[in-house]
């Protein structure tokens, strides 16, 4: 019978490799460099492996996609937080890995315990990347008025200023000191740890499977013998919180592979920042920009920040735009300038294997099954836009976090993806159908913004500071 296993990219796949090279798996292609995502094992004959980000680990394996999984148990409790009924079962905790979840303070609040978070009048707001685990904390703290900001992740940069509390990963509390945090509930220990489905486990024969894990994790060496990455702990910043003045612009910059080309506009158009992008993981550079504060943040959570108030300005791009107005029409947000890097297109995309060319074809197929077309993406409101135009009769929707590519053709019939060049998506035996939009950066503000302020000036001054730099004038 055959077996399939989800296991992760990004911060555990090195550990997670080593153990099973110890485990004696035979799973050429399972490392770093590795540009495919299906995997076969040749001490396993049935067994085929998946690599899927982190997050989506826990989701796949508990709605019968996959028997067994290997991730973080802060992403499982994430999932059970919300679905305690889920078809997950935690087999092991596999010994690598380890850190904690925190909720904590900006150092400026004055506040060390839950008590005092509980006397604090008005409504607490919790920034993280772990929304359920946030929500459960507060009802179980019974922290009365509370709001829960979900965030694709830097949230340790939220408080003061944009929240309370923020629910974040980190490894001990006295890292949280030099960083202006102030950590006051530990929520939960973690570490890699090995999942699988109820129904797989109760009806599939796992058992060598699984002992041939567990039996290597002993052997396996310390982390750091394994990998010279160190754990993803939260980031440093910087040791001054921004004056609280009305009249400042806050600025957002975003954190990733953006930094560069940012960083080059800001050069073209003569603006000194400093410590950006940064090696400690600094997410408050200084910029040379009188009364301008910055903070770097995702480019997903920008258009949400703007909407609510908490920055003026904020560099993303287009197509996380559109996927925050097409969820939200009446979103007091808009582009204010095209930067022109970070262009890519945004495209529907199926296997090669499908006899389907363009979406006359796609629809013709999601006429012809008894089952929803699947739709896997991280632009969940892009692609359910896109089904729902072009008539593709009953669909699903499959968030993702990433490594999408790795979902066709078995976990999903379409993706919606975004692509510089098409090349990733050819390597990965798929094709292109449809462009639904092209994107390029872009600075988005408030539709509201009053010019005749003095902050509205310093705002129009910005703008056509980087208009100049973009068309090099």
């Amino acid at each position: 019978m055959p077996v399939k296993i989800a296991l992760p990219k990004g911060r555990l796949l090195d550990r997670t490799a080593a153990l099973l090279r110890l485990a004696e798996w035979g799973l050429d292609g399972y490392h770093e460099e590795a540009r495919f995502y299906h995997i076969r094992s040749r001490k396993f004959p049935t067994l085929t492996a998946r690599v899927f980000h982190e997050k989506d680990i826990p989701i796949q394996v508990a709605v019968g996609n996959y028997d067994l999984g290997i991730c973080g148990l802060d992403w499982v409790e994430e999932l059970l937080a919300k679905y305690s009924s889920s078809a997950l079962v935690k087999i092991k905790g596999l010994g690598y890995a380890p850190g904690s979840l925190y909720v904590v303070t900006g150092r400026l609040e004055e506040i060390t315990t839950v008590a005092e978070i509980k006397d604090k009048k008005g409504v607490i707001r919790i920034a993280s990347e772990y929304p359920n685990l946030a929500e459960s904390f507060a009802l179980k703290n019974r922290l009365g008025r509370f709001s829960v900001f979900p965030v694709w992740g830097g949230a340790e940069v939220y408080p003061p200023e944009n929240a309370e509390l923020a629910l974040i990963r980190g490894q001990t509390e006295a890292e949280f000191a030099s960083h202006n945090l102030v950590p006051v509930s530990k929520v939960l220990d973690f570490g890699a740890f090995l999942i699988a489905n109820r129904h797989s486990w109760e009806s599939k024969s796992l058992a060598k499977v699984v002992a041939s894990i567990c039996d290597s994790c002993h052997k396996l060496p310390p982390d750091e013998e394994i990998s010279s990455t160190k754990e993803e702990t939260v980031s440093k910043v910087s040791t001054q919180y921004p004056e609280a003045t009305d009249g400042a612009v806050r600025l957002a910059l975003p954190d990733g592979h953006q930094q560069t080309p940012v960083l080059q506009l800001l050069d073209r158009a003569g603006i000194k920042i400093d410590d950006y992008p940064s090696e400690t993981g600094n997410r408050r550079p200084v910029i040379g920009l009188d009364g301008v504060v910055v903070k770097v943040i995702r480019p997903q959570d920008m258009p949400w920040q703007v909407a609510n108030g908490n920055c003026d300005l904020a560099v993303t791009g287009e197509d996380w735009l559109r996927e925050h107005l097409y969820q939200f029409p009446s979103s007091p947000v808009k582009e204010l300038l095209k930067l022109e890097f970070g262009k890519v297109r945004i495209v529907a995309v199926v296997s090669q294997a499908l006899p389907v060319a363009d979406v006359y074809g796609l629809r013709q197929f999601g006429a012809a099954r008894s089952e929803p077309v699947r739709v896997a993406s991280e632009y969940v409101n892009i692609a359910d836009k896109f089904a729902r135009e072009n008539h593709l009769g009953h669909y699903r929707v499959v968030p993702t976090w990433g490594a999408t590519e790795a979902f066709l053709p078995e976990d999903a019939d379409l993706l919606i993806e975004n692509t510089q060049t098409g090349k990733t998506i050819a390597e990965h035996n798929l094709k292109i159908i449809d462009t639904l939009f092209e994107s390029t950066g872009c600075l988005i503000g408030g539709k509201s913004i009053d010019f005749s302020t003095g902050k509205g000036k310093k705002i129009e001054a910005i703008i056509e500071t980087l208009r100049s730099a973009v068309e090099g004038t």
